[in-house]
This record gives structure tokens, C-alpha cells and sequence, in this order.
């Protein structure tokens, strides 16, 4: 991907000589806007047959401010020179000669026959339209000259530029995205950021107020759901009444501007029907849970203790986010070069519907010598994309493959490096008989160190294992959505249930490997030993699995939902430039949802990374716990390892030393 990739194909406009707008160290640094020489011809159907218009395009530093034709200038440039040096900066690079004929320059394309007052939109020239009582203009104008002695109307531009459009849908709404990633992208490290803090604050506190600001927690969520049903309420009742607001999702269709879709009240609807069944959902699970919540905080307190002691372990997440951090970089790098390491391919532009020649590929430096400008006049060898038939890039899609796999795996590796680090510090505690006096020295460390020294392999294998299952569920949504139009219901039916299984392994073996994990990290065997010996181990003791530990994983998402959620409607107000202070600072967006879904989705992740040492903690004393029952008995021969308070916690009463 490397050797063949060039990220440039998807940040810069690429003209009709295969060069880059808006390139440094070019002769287009600082040309960075895409020109059409007569965009009228963008409303022909060929734009949509080859998805390129049949026009020359050229780099230009900026769009034209008003009306001119090139027979205008050229009949005026001896006394008003001032036009020609204007209008000759949308003529190819080098051309100054006024005094050659306008039908000559017209057929050589060395200039544009008119230009007209425009404005920069993703990067290319697009007439300023405008209505005036409820008219089209263009500058205030209804009418143009087009330089080849005809009158038109705004409206045929305006053809021109939906035709543009309609190339630019089809083939650039990832480009669209890139664009605002590349806008937006501090202020989505900067959220994340944000979120980062959130979560190292509230595990802070939860070493002090464990159960208060769980309860805050869940308030909270319940608070941000509740802000979310009344503000769906207020847009499905703001709409009441507006014209097309009632259509319904199915009527429009697929849009690609989003934005369509929060113009409909049914879809306002839908969201508040969505949240309001997730709010009863959680407080009808808070009112049947309440007492095994409150043994799960009881829990979580203990585990506060155990990381009261080895505080570096609220540090360990931050470790795991840069080593994440590192694979999606490595993952995103790798997909941009895949994507952009086709070759450009040029293609013979013509006039005339009836070329045999048109559409064909082409050499530009090799063309002028063909006869096909002569048996088609006006016809170009013109930019058209980026492709190739080599070898290479008809395997470029089982390399995206390749990719994902790989970036699922190492993501994996790093998560099951984390979890047997901090499953090691954490056991050091609970195997430690007199706590703290025989805690080792830099426990957290010392895990690190035996994990990388003496479990790679381990935590390789069932990071592999692991990542083969997720890519086959990849590979199954991607054959679900080829084949979501067939009418094989059998195939659609086998296809459902291979994703419901393949989902169901993979929740399974995520559990499996969590606890072999915590096994290694205890007695130092191997992956599949440890996994069958956890998994026993959680039989034996399957009801209090159930009650304490899925509760307790329960209480930690709804503090991931908040963190999330907060930082979320912090971004929604920040890019719907709703917060006064911060108005001038929100960037120019094609959709504003892209930054945000990103900093939802990573807020969520962040969290997840920094609430997984209080879950990573609990399992393995609660782990810990089961094993101390089953090797000891409280005798003076064989005393328990667990505090006196997790004895009260789980009930268990303490034995009495054997009489000898």
C-alpha cells in the first residue's frame, strides 16, 4: 500500500493533466480550487455515464468575482490590459497571446469561452446563485453570454452544477467525510481529550464514593435520556405545520445530505419512541436490581481498596488508549494508501455523442499525435480517475481485508495485554495475607513485565482467536448487505443465523478469554489450560457470576452511557454552533454528525478503556475469591486470603480453625 498509495488523490481536486490542486512544493501550492471551463457541458449525460466532466479543468487560487467572455476581452485588452491579465488566469498556465484567433483558442481550449462570478464548494468553482423575489440569479442577473454568441439563462447553469453534483454524490461522499475529518479533527482529539479527564476523574472518586456517584450515574443517564425525549418532542412539535415536514422516510428515500432526514416529523418521532423505550427499560431494571445493585457497589468498594493501593493501576488505561491509538493509525494509514494506489487513468473526452473514440483511455503526452482530434474536433484526453488492471489492484480488496484483520487482531492483543497486567496486580493484592505490608513492591510493573516476558504467546493466541471470529462477522455483514435485495429467503434466513451464532461465540469467547487472562496472570499455564480451568472454576460458582458480576458490569456501562452522552451533547451544541462563545471557532462542515459520532463513539471507547480497571478489578477478586473458597477453609493450616469485609459482603462465614 505503501509503494503504490498516495493520499493526495482524496485531499486534493485533481485538474484535467492528472495534478494536484493545492499541493506544496508545486506549480499548484497555491492554487488549491478546481475550475471548470464551461460548466455548462457538466449538464450533459455523459457526466453521468463516466462520471467526469467533459470540459478542461484547471487549478486556479481563486473563483471568478464577475461576468466576461473571452471575445469581450480580447476585442478591449489594448486599452483595457487590466481585463486580460484578470481573465487570462483561468487560461491554461503560460498562455498569453490576445492577438490569436477566438475560434483557434476556443477549439485549443487555451481559454475559457466565459466565466462567471462563482464561489469555492468542496474545493471547486460553482456559480453564486441566488434568488431575488423568489428568481434564480447569478449576480443579480437572469441572463449571460456564454462567449459563443448566445443569450442563456442562470437556470442552465444551475443544470450544470446538479449534473456536477450528482458526479460528486456518487463518487466523493467518502471524500465529503474526509474533508471533514481533516477540518474538524483537533476538535475531535480535543473531545476525546475531554472525555478522557471525565473518566480518570470519576474513577478518582470512585475511590472514595463509590456507591453516591454510581447513583449519580445513573441519574445522569436517566437525566441526558429525558433531555433527549423532550428535545425530539420539541423538534417533531416545530415542525408541525411546515410544508413536506410530514413526508414520511419512505417517501424521500436514500438522501445523501442527512440533513433532509431531521426535516421529516417522522423521524423526530421515531428517535423519541427509541429513547423513551430505553428509559423505562432502565428504570424498570433499576427497580427489580435495586438490592443486587447495592451488593455490587458493596463489591466495587473493595475493589476501590485494592486500587487504593496500587493507584498506578488508574493510570494503566492510558497505556492501552496510546497502544490502540497507535493500531487505528496504523489501520487508517494503511486503508487511505489501499484505497488511493490506483494509477491515473485518462480518457478520451468528445463533443460529439457519435466519436467512436470517446471514453476510450488515452496517453496526454502521446495524444496531439493521433488523428482523433481530427476525426473528432474538440475531443480531449482528459483526467477521469484512479484505477488500474494490474495484478495488484484486482487484489486490492482482499488486501482491505488483510488489513482489518490485522488491525482487529493487534487491537485485540493490546486489550488482552491490559487485562492480564492488571489481572496480575490486582491478584497480587488479593494473594497478599497481610494487606498491605505484603503487597510487592511496583505490583502493577512487575505484572507488565512477566506478561510481556512469559505470556505474549498466550495473549497472542487468544487475540487471534478472537479477531478470526470477528472477521468472519465482517465478511457476513458484507455479504448481508450485497445480498439484502435478493429475493432467496432461505439465503437470507441461513445469513441471520450464521451472524446470531457467530455474535453468541464471539460474546463467548471475549468471557473465556477475560477470565483465562486472569488465570495466566495467577498461575502463569498456558491459554487453553487457563481457559478451561476459568471456565470450570465460573460453573462451580455460575449464580454468583451472575449476580455480581454482570451487575456490576451493568453499573459500569451506565457510567461509560454518561461520559459519552455528556461529552456528546457537548459536541452537538459546539458543532451546531449553539454555544455563543465558541460560534467563530466551529468549522465549515458537510455534515456535522461525522464529528460527532466520532466523538461519541471514541468518548464511549475512552471510557470503556478507563472503567475496565474498576470491571478488570472486580472480576479478578471476585475470580480470586472463588479459587481461595476451593483451596482453603479458614483453618490456621488453610486460612483465607479474602478481607474481612468481602467475607461479610458474599456471606460466607468464617470457619473456624481445625482442632488439632
Amino acid at each position: 500500500a505503501w509503494v503504490h498509495g498516495d493520499p493526495r488523490k482524496v485531499i486534493y481536486p485533481t485538474d484535467s493533466y492528472g495534478q494536484f490542486c493545492g499541493q506544496k512544493e508545486t506549480l499548484n501550492e497555491n492554487k488549491t480550487i478546481l475550475f471548470y471551463f464551461n460548466i455548462l457541458k457538466c449538464a450533459s449525460p455523459i457526466v453521468l455515464i463516466n462520471l467526469q466532466c467533459p470540459t478542461t479543468q484547471l487549478c486556479v487560487s481563486k473563483c471568478p468575482d464577475r461576468f466576461a467572455t473571452y471575445i469581450d476581452v480580447q476585442a478591449s485588452y489594448r486599452y483595457r490590459p487590466d481585463q486580460w491579465n484578470y481573465f487570462r488566469q483561468f487560461c491554461k498556465p503560460g498562455f498569453n497571446n490576445p492577438r490569436k484567433s477566438v475560434a483557434q483558442v476556443l477549439r485549443d481550449e487555451d481559454c475559457p469561452s466565459m466565466i462567471i462570478p462563482s464561489r469555492p464548494f468542496l474545493k471547486r468553482c460553482f456559480p453564486d446563485f441566488s434568488t431575488k423575489n423568489g428568481v434564480l440569479t447569478v449576480a443579480n442577473q437572469t441572463t449571460f453570454k456564454d462567449g459563443r454568441g448566445k443569450t442563456r439563462n442562470v437556470t442552465d447553469l444551475r443544470e450544470a452544477a446538479n449534473g456536477i453534483n450528482n458526479v460528486l454524490d456518487a463518487r466523493s461522499v467518502g471524500m465529503k467525510i474526509f474533508e471533514d475529518y481533516a477540518i474538524s479533527w483537533y476538535w475531535i482529539l480535543i473531545g476525546l481529550f475531554i472525555a478522557m479527564m471525565l473518566s480518570l476523574l470519576f474513577l478518582v472518586l470512585l475511590r472514595f464514593t463509590a456507591g453516591v456517584l454510581f447513583w449519580i450515574f445513573i441519574f445522569g443517564v436517566i437525566g441526558i435520556i429525558g433531555y433527549g425525549i423532550w428535545h425530539c418532542y420539541w423538534e417533531y412539535d416545530h415542525l408541525k405545520g411546515i410544508p413536506g415536514s410530514d413526508l414520511t422516510v419512505y417517501d424521500i428515500g436514500f438522501q445523501t445530505d442527512f440533513k433532509v432526514y431531521l426535516q421529516l416529523r417522522q423521524t423526530w418521532l421515531a428517535f423519541m419512541i427509541i429513547l423513551c423505550g430505553v428509559e423505562v427499560i432502565i428504570i424498570l431494571m433499576l427497580i427489580f436490581l435495586r438490592n443486587r445493585i447495592r451488593i455490587a457497589i458493596a463489591l466495587l468498594k473493595e475493589g476501590s481498596r485494592a486500587i487504593g493501593y496500587i493507584m498506578s493501576t488508574l493510570f494503566y488505561p492510558i497505556v492501552t488508549f496510546i497502544l490502540i491509538a497507535i493500531c487505528i493509525s496504523y489501520w487508517a494509514v494503511t486503508a487511505v494508501f489501499l484505497a488511493t494506489s490506483g494509477e491515473p487513468v485518462y480518457k478520451i473526452m468528445a463533443n460529439q455523442t457519435l466519436c467512436k473514440y470517446a471514453n476510450l483511455t488515452c496517453d496526454p503526452e502521446t495524444f496531439n499525435t493521433t488523428n482523433v482530434t481530427k476525426l473528432c474536433p474538440g475531443a480531449q484526453c482528459t483526467f477521469a480517475f484512479y484505477g488500474g488492471e494490474s495484478l495488484y489492484h484486482k487484489y486490492i480488496f482482499i488486501f482491505q481485508l488483510a488489513n482489518a484483520f490485522v488491525f482487529l487482531w493487534l487491537v485485540n492483543f493490546a486489550i488482552a495485554l491490559g487485562q492480564c497486567t492488571l489481572a496480575g496486580a490486582f491478584a497480587s493484592y488479593y494473594w497478599a495475607y497481610r494487606k498491605p505490608a505484603d503487597i510487592p513492591l511496583w505490583p502493577l510493573f512487575s505484572s507488565f513485565g512477566r506478561a510481556i516476558r512469559y505470556h505474549t504467546g498466550s495473549l497472542a493466541f487468544g487475540a487471534l482467536i478472537l479477531a478470526i471470529v470477528q472477521l468472519i462477522r465482517v465478511i457476513l455483514e458484507y455479504l448481508d448487505h450485497k445480498l439484502k435485495g435478493t429475493q432467496n429467503s432461505f439465503t437470507r434466513f441461513l445469513l441471520c443465523c450464521l451472524k446470531c451464532c457467530f455474535w453468541c461465540l464471539e460474546k463467548f469467547l471475549k468471557f473465556i478469554n477475560r477470565n483465562a487472562y486472569i488465570m495466566i496472570a495467577i498461575y502463569g499455564k498456558n491459554f487453553c489450560t487457563s481457559a478451561r480451568e476459568a471456565f470450570f472454576l465460573l460453573m462451580r460458582n455460575v449464580v454468583r457470576v451472575a449476580v455480581l458480576d454482570k451487575v456490576t458490569d451493568f453499573l459500569l456501562f451506565l457510567g461509560k452511557i454518561l461520559v459519552a452522552g455528556g461529552v456528546g451533547v457537548l459536541a452537538f451544541f459546539f458543532f451546531t454552533q449553539r454555544i455563543p462563545v465558541f460560534a467563530q471557532e466551529v468549522p465549515m462542515l458537510n455534515y456535522y454528525w461525522v464529528p460527532l459520532l466520532t466523538v461519541i463513539i471514541g468518548s464511549y471507547l475512552v471510557a470503556h478503556g478507563f472503567f475496565s480497571v474498576y470491571a478488570m478489578c472486580v472480576d479478578t477478586l471476585f475470580l480470586c475469591f472463588c479459587e481461595d473458597l476451593e483451596r482453603n477453609d479458614g483453618s490456621t493450616a488453610k486460612p483465607y486470603f479474602m478481607s474481612a469485609s468481602l467475607h461479610r459482603i458474599l456471606g460466607k462465614k468464617k470457619l473456624s480453625p481445625k482442632k488439632a
